[in-house]
């Protein structure tokens, strides 16, 4: 087998349809392996790792198209590359307003879109990051708000995008924010969830995915899902600018009974913010914050998870107007008697060998793979993982094996996100 990479530049192309390219392309029965991405530098990185020339990818930026292939010969990657213009293609005609087409009306310029859409509100913004800013400033003035999917957007651009939509009364959700649901509406990576009582805001996309998904398992559903974008939290700079103006419109709601806030650590300041914001509201609340040990003191309308699940239960029945028995919960937080679960622990490891001790998981979420570390940390004393915040216990190369043992003796959990 050859490694093959063809570079189409300026050529963008979200990430919803990259992987599509990719699992198409994996799928012939010529073709070992197939990546088609963007040119940055996580993805370059990613390449390299992959075995791909140095020498080839040398020239490729952000706004490159790469193409990248494990076949046995130069005609298998020639009629590859011809599979993949057929598929751009395919994607542009759907997209078209012709009698042919079959997907939404394709219009060239925002001002005609909002012709074409009168009553349009919301402006779902995937380009370049170098172009995004320029973009998201266009449907801000036009009076939309914006859920900017494009990642690659400095910090600087985030916080005077946020400060231009704060001033117009209008959200700005991300960048990189890949999961939101409006009105009932899934957008990009968003789960179908019933409508019901319980509004999320959420500095974490698979975290809003997941627990959308455990409110409608627990009982209810979800009025608004907010995504504010990784670093709304994270940087003090940014302040929390969207979760905040989230939490006030979920306040003002009539159809939002709970709030629900999801997010990875916050700076501490911009904690202390949303914790105000709630307890402004008047609602009942629940917050999770992955992985934060804060001094936060807790308010009466105010409860904070441990994990996901547990936050999902808490909103469901904070929504329903029930009282939450945290230490029975936490006692015992499963729906399935002891019994139950003591019969599938002793199923599962009779399965097992007896040479086996490590724990290896792999994951597609940040958000899922933190908080099965930082859970996992507590039974084991330690978890290493390219997504740890403790220096001494990342994996300097998640490809390679680890197998140190921990002082106690037991295994040590190995989690892996890609």
């Amino acid at each position: 087998m050859i490694k093959h990479i063809h570079i189409r530049k300026d050529t963008y192309v979200d990430s919803v349809f990259l992987m599509f390219l990719s699992k198409e392309l994996k799928e012939r029965s010529d073709v070992t392996d197939a990546t088609v991405t963007m040119g940055t530098p996580i993805n370059l990185n990613l390449l390299k790792e992959q075995g791909y020339s140095l020498d080839t990818l040398k020239d490729v930026t952000p706004a490159d198209l790469v193409i990248a292939l494990d076949c046995a010969s130069e005609k298998i990657f020639a009629e590859a590359l011809t599979a993949v213009d057929e598929m751009l293609a395919g994607k542009k005609k759907s997209s078209s307003g012709s009698p042919t087409g079959s997907g939404l009306p394709h219009t060239k310029t925002l001002d005609s879109a909002l012709d074409t859409l009168l009553d349009a509100n919301l402006a779902i913004i995937s380009v370049p990051g170098m172009y995004a800013p320029r973009e998201v400033k266009k449907a801000l003035n036009k009076g939309l708000h914006v859920m900017l999917f494009s990642d690659n957007v400095s910090l600087e651009d985030e916080i005077a995008l946020k400060k231009l939509a704060r001033e117009k009364g209008l959200l700005v959700m991300g960048p990189d924010c890949g999961t939101t649901i409006i009105n009932g509406k899934p957008i990009c990576f968003a789960n179908m969830a019933d409508r019901g009582l319980v509004g999320i805001v959420a500095a974490a996309g698979t975290g809003l995915q997941k627990v959308s998904c455990l409110i409608n398992r627990f009982g209810s559903g979800v009025s608004q899902g907010i995504g504010t974008g990784g670093r709304d939290l994270k940087n003090a700079q940014v302040g929390g600018t969207t979760m905040l103006m989230g939490i006030e419109a979920l306040g003002a709601d009539p159809e939002t009974k709970a709030i629900l806030i999801v997010s990875k650590p916050p700076a501490p300041e911009v904690a202390s913010k949303v914790v105000q914001a709630l307890e402004k509201t008047g609602k009942p609340s629940v917050v999770h914050f992955i992985g934060l040990k804060s001094d936060i003191p807790a308010r009466p309308s105010i409860h904070f998870a441990a994990n996901l699940e547990e936050a999902s239960r808490w909103a469901v029945a904070l929504a329903k107007g029930e009282q939450i028995d945290v230490q029975s919960r936490r006692e015992w937080p499963f729906d399935q008697s002891r019994a139950e679960i003591e019969a599938l622990v002793e199923r599962e490891t009779r399965r097992m060998s007896k040479t086996q001790k490590y724990i290896r998981g792999y994951y597609t979420g940040g958000t899922l793979t933190d908080e099965a570390w930082i859970l996992l940390r507590g039974l084991t004393g330690a978890v290493y993982s390219n997504n740890q915040t403790d220096p001494a216990f990342v994996l300097p190369d998640p490809i390679k094996k680890r197998r140190k043992p921990l002082k106690n003796g037991a295994g040590t959990c190995w989690l892996l996100l890609l």
